[in-house]
């Protein structure tokens, strides 16, 4: 999964949403304690720097160390370079010892993990009984109709050969993503939970967020470049004379805490 990131890294830190406020809140509503969260796949931190407000600590882990050279630093923010799956050792020297940590954040990656394997990880790290997961994934931006329409073709048609197949669980909106945790209190199910992410865009920031993609990447090492001059023309024709616009990311939420024992 890291090395699909590799080489547009920079792409990923500059074109990505910020989350919204809200997320976190509600995210944070549901832990009894805030004093330590571990990030997973926190990529340049997106996700770290805002649950670096709401909690004390927070250990933000990557498998791709070119994307940690683009997070933003912050006192009670530590980064750690790991391997893709880590044995109980190394997490426990890297992460947190058994029954420490509050939450567990995973923001637009968990569908790359080995879940078997990384969940029986979050049980151990996790306070119980009222240690949180909370993993939330987005879907393509709503910018307006003409430009939704072109992405969406673009999407499907053009990157659609590219994608890994993790990402139908980001298809299915983490729907049916296996996610064997308890509902947090004040909650029947575990989700999803819809939030929206707005950002500001002119068009050559939509250009860099479609490079950002993995399926750029893939396509890109396989000699096809998807933005083709054809295609960026659509793009433009779409979007128009309006510089910025304002660009919607749909949020959806998968939140749990584990049992007693």
């Amino acid at each position: 999964m890291a090395d699909l990131f590799l080489k547009q890294a920079k792409q990923y830190a500059d074109a990505r949403p910020s989350y919204p406020p809200q997320l976190f809140q509600f995210i944070a509503s549901k832990t009894p304690s805030h004093n330590l969260v571990w990030d997973v796949g926190t990529g340049s931190g997106q996700a770290a720097k805002s649950l670096a407000v709401l909690y004390e600590n927070v250990i933000a882990t990557d498998a791709s160390a070119k994307q940690l050279e683009f997070a933003v630093e912050l006192p009670n923010v530590l980064y750690q370079h790991t391997p893709a799956i880590m044995s109980m050792a190394e997490l426990e020297q890297m992460v947190a010892s058994e029954g420490t940590i509050d939450l567990v954040t995973i923001a637009q990656s968990l569908h790359w993990f080995d879940l078997p394997t990384f969940y029986q990880q979050v049980k151990w790290v996790l306070k119980k009984p009222h240690g949180v997961i909370a993993a939330w994934c987005y879907y393509l931006p709503r910018v307006c109709d003409e430009v939704d329409s072109v992405l969406d073709q673009f999407y499907s048609a053009q990157a659609g050969p590219y994608w890994d197949p993790a990402r139908k669980l980001v298809d299915n909106l983490y729907g049916t993503i296996d996610f064997p945790f308890e509902p947090v209190e004040g909650a029947d199910h575990t989700g999803s939970y819809e939030f929206v992410a707005e950002t500001s865009m002119n068009f050559d920031d939509f250009l860099t967020y479609l490079k950002s993609w993995s399926s750029y990447q893939t396509a890109k090492e396989k000699g096809v470049e998807l933005l083709s001059e054809d295609a960026v023309e659509k793009f433009k024709l779409a979007w128009g004379e309006d510089g910025k616009k304002v660009a919607k990311f749909p949020i959806y939420l998968r939140i749990g805490r584990v049992g007693d024992t």
